[in-house]
Parts: C-alpha cells; structure tokens; sequence
C-alpha cells in the first residue's frame, strides 16, 4: 500500500491526505524501510513539498521526513521553519527535526526561544505560539538537559499531606507527633494532612506511601483549564520553590490528573494547562517530559472540583533504598513497613527470627528496623530471590543468614523466637487448592521449628484459611487487621503455644 501512495504523491495527487495516509501506514504496518527504499533518489519530492501552496501539505511533508530521519533533510526543515509564516505549521518542522542530531542548530534554537519569549501573545495566536515554545525547550532540553535544582529546605515550615493505608492512618499521624510533636494534623480520607515546622523526620516514619505538599492558596480550583492554571500562577508557588531549593527559576515540571476522564480527555486537558500554566508564569513554570523537577497533581474530587497538590522529585525517598533487586511476587516495601509497624508490641528484641518464603528478603529487613533482631533466617526455594536477598540485606547493613531450600525440607539446631512472612498466594500456575495445601503443611511444620509462646506475624491473601487452620493446630490469633479489601490482604498475628 505505502508503494501506491507514495507513487500517487510523485505524479502529485491528493499530497496531503496522501502524505498523512502513508505517515500512518509506517507507523501501525513498520513499512519505514520499505519507504526509504522508495524514496532514496527521490528525496526532492518531499523537499519541494515544504514549498507547497497549501500550508498542511507542508506540514504532513515535513513529519514524514522526520518519520524518514534521512540526515540530508534536517537543512532542508530547518530552512523551511525559518520561512514558514502560518504558525500552526512552525512547530512542525521542530517536531520533526526531534529524528536528527540537531545540535548545529543549538544555539539558533535558543536565539529562537528568547525572540518568542518575548512576544505578544494574543487569544488569537496564544494556542500555537505555545506549542512553538514548547518544542523548542524540548529540543533545547534534549540536548543539554535540565539544570536540576538541589533540595535545601529541610528546615523550613510545610503543609504537607501523608498519603496512608485508608485503615491505618491513625498509625502514621502518631508517629508523625512523637517524632514532631508541634506538628498540626487531620486525618483525611486518604491520609494525614500535617503542618510541620521541618521535614527532618520523613526518612523515620516508614508507612506512609507518598509524601506530598500543599501550596496555601493553590489548594483547590474549578475543574476547568484556565480556572486551574491562573490559580497555580497566581499562587505563592514560585515562593516555595524558591524557598526549598538553591538556585533560581525556571522550574520544570510535569502534570499529573487522577480523573473519570478517558486517556483522550486528559491529554487535550492536560495540554490546554500546561500551556497557560508556562504564558501565565512568564515561563518560570516550564512543563517537560523528561528531567522534571515536581509534579503538579490535579485530583478531581467528589464535588466536580480540582485539588491540587505537588510532588518534589527533588526530595528522593531514601526509605527504601537498599531494596535494590526485586522479583515479581516482592511484597511493596510500604507494606513490610506498616506489617512491621502494626505488630511492633508482639515482637521483642534479640529474637531469634525466620522468614519461611523471604523473597528479596524485605519483611526480615524491615522487622530489623522496627525492633532489634537478633539473628534472622531467611528461607526460599528460588535462587534468584536469595541472591537478590543478600544484595539487598547488605545494602541495608544488615546480618541475615538467607538459605535456598525449601522451607519444607528446612532443620535447624536451634528453634525461633518469631516468623514473619509474606504468605505465597494465587498466581501465575499457583491455584487456590495449591495454597491451600501450602497453608496446610506450613502450619504442620512450624511446631518443630518454633519456641513455646513463639509469634507469627502473617502478611496474607487468605486469612479465612488462617483462621480455620487455626482450630486445629496449636496456634491462636492474636490480631487479624485488613489492610486492603480491593486485594484481600490482611496482617494476622498469632501465637504458638505447645501442647
């Protein structure tokens, strides 16, 4: 197909539907060397069509030649958007040059951007003269990246908003006060909202999910374009950049909407934002896709409106940073956390603890955080799990012996003080009977490993199971939390008593 039409544009018929015909044809049939093939010797074609008399027939030539990525053409579109005169054809041409090494033209692109910056941007020419600029930073920003601002404002006063567990926020707003006590807090559907007089105390408190701030005055806005962008503009946004970072605008950012809308909506949304967000903050506030510096998250709420708050990629979360290698059944490190978090008051220091399927090796890392262990087994069958278990215990600083074997062919000298785990559960070829079965010959094998009064802290898929294994073995249930009822997780604590 892409033979005939590209015949059809050279005997010059129907160019533009042709030349967006066969630009569509590439990308969903993969047919782009068969097009180079036919073009090669006939470049001229599509360089004549940049001077064709109808505007888009030069706009679909110049993206098919960046489709191309023919080197001889990048002068040939560099040319033409220097002559250009309709605007909605000018960012074309940069689209296009983006397939290119472009970097002969670094310094023109940016003459190019200071002359835009500076002129008068009307209803009228508004919507294309900011895609324009966009493009241009793109380019300018692909090739000389974004000078990233450094984070220095760990002793500053914040509003900021804990994302939780919805169960268990309670959990976190107290750590939050017992580490700073002046902190103001409410508890929100989602989490904590806190006014804190310093950030010193983030990397302590381990269960909450995300870590998010709230500019007074940009807190909320109509769910509408406009509406959204002055409000963030006219907000004292820049003001708490500045305050928390060394150095000066701009800063970059990204958009981030948690809305009902379909992927399409949000994209025109998005869009129409960023745009005004960058004319109304005279470009201080640039929107990028790569390197960005925060994340502006819109939420549309129950009553139609946008809330607004932002994330700083600035602020890396160190909490987790020794899990370095994971495996697709790797319990979220958040989760470990708030398991160890929850059954903080059964554990006891210098115990002896096991990890019957230890994975990467994160629940007996993070009961080490919690409360002091004294030495910890980890068990899994999967090689790849414990050799990403030791990488990761090391990284964390952490002794722990980690074995691969399966736990039901397991002996050991000495009995244990503690078993903490992540329960295997429904997946891949694993069925339900299959875990069953699991569950019924764990709790079969535990006693002969196991201390009397010995704890076992259960993060589970299949708590019904636990709890009906329980009248039949020597173990009690001590707590049984929900910690998701969308996954059926559940935080069980039981007690091992011999008989």
């Amino acid at each position: 197909m892409v033979k005939e039409l590209w015949e059809q544009v050279q005997n010059g018929q129907e160019e533009r539907q042709n030349l967006s015909k066969i630009r569509q044809v590439i990308k969903d049939n993969g047919e782009r060397r068969k097009l180079s093939a036919l073009v090669e010797g006939k470049e001229d074609v599509l360089i004549g069509l940049l001077q064709s008399d109808d505007a888009k027939t030069r706009k679909n030539a110049a993206l098919l030649m960046g489709d191309l990525r023919n080197p001889p053409f990048l002068a040939q579109l560099w040319k033409a958007y220097q002559e250009e005169d309709q605007r909605f054809v000018k960012s074309s041409y940069l689209s296009a040059m983006e397939n290119f090494d472009y970097r002969e033209y670094l310094d023109a692109l940016k003459a190019r951007l200071a002359e835009l910056k500076d002129e008068t941007v009307t209803e009228e020419n508004q919507k294309h003269v900011m895609e324009e600029l966009r493009k241009l930073s793109f380019l300018i920003l692909h090739i000389e990246g974004v000078s990233v601002h450094r984070f220095t404002g760990w002793n500053e006063a914040y509003d900021v908003f804990l994302i939780t567990n919805r169960n268990f926020r309670e959990l976190t707003r107290d750590e939050l006060t017992a580490l700073e006590p002046s902190a103001k807090t409410k508890l929100l559907g989602a989490g904590v909202m806190a006014r804190v007089a310093n950030l010193n105390w983030i990397r302590e408190i381990r269960t909450y999910q995300e870590l998010l701030f709230v500019v007074r005055g940009m807190e909320s806005s109509e769910m509408e374009p406009e509406q959204i962008a002055k409000t963030i503009a006219d907000s004292p946004l820049l003001a708490f950049l500045a305050k928390s970072h060394e150095g000066k605008a701009p800063y970059y950012f990204r958009l981030e909407l948690k809305s009902k809308m379909d992927l399409g909506q949000k994209s025109v949304f998005l869009k129409k934002v960023s745009a005004r967000i960058e004319a109304l903050s005279d470009r201080k506030l640039v929107n990028t896709t790569e390197n960005y510096e925060f994340e502006l998250r819109l939420i549309e709420n129950k009553l139609g409106k946008c809330n607004i708050m932002i994330k700083l990629f600035t602020l890396k979360d160190m909490r987790f940073t020794y899990r370095r290698d994971v495996i697709p059944t790797s319990i979220r490190p958040v989760n470990a956390a708030l398991t160890a978090a929850l059954a903080r008051e059964y554990m006891k220091e210098d115990a002896q603890v096991l990890d019957p399927f230890c994975g990467v090796g994160t629940m007996l890392i993070e009961r080490h955080k919690a409360v002091r262990a004294n030495t910890s087994y980890g068990i899994d069958i999967l090689e790849e799990a414990v050799l990403k278990a030791r990488e990761n215990a090391e990284a964390a600083k952490q002794v722990i012996h980690f074995v691969n074997r399966d736990f039901f062919e397991f002996t050991h000298d000495y009995r244990f003080d503690e078993v903490i785990t992540d329960m295997p559960f429904k997946m891949g070829r694993l069925t339900d009977d299959d875990v069953r079965g699991i569950y019924e010959r764990f709790f079969q094998k535990l006693p002969e490993l196991l201390n009397d009064g010995a704890v076992l802290i259960l993060y589970t898929h299949n708590h019904e199971d636990v709890a009906k294994l329980t009248f039949r073995t020597s173990f009690s249930i001590l707590k049984d939390y929900e910690v998701s009822q969308k996954e059926g997780t559940h935080v069980m604590i039981l007690r091992y008593a011999e008989k």
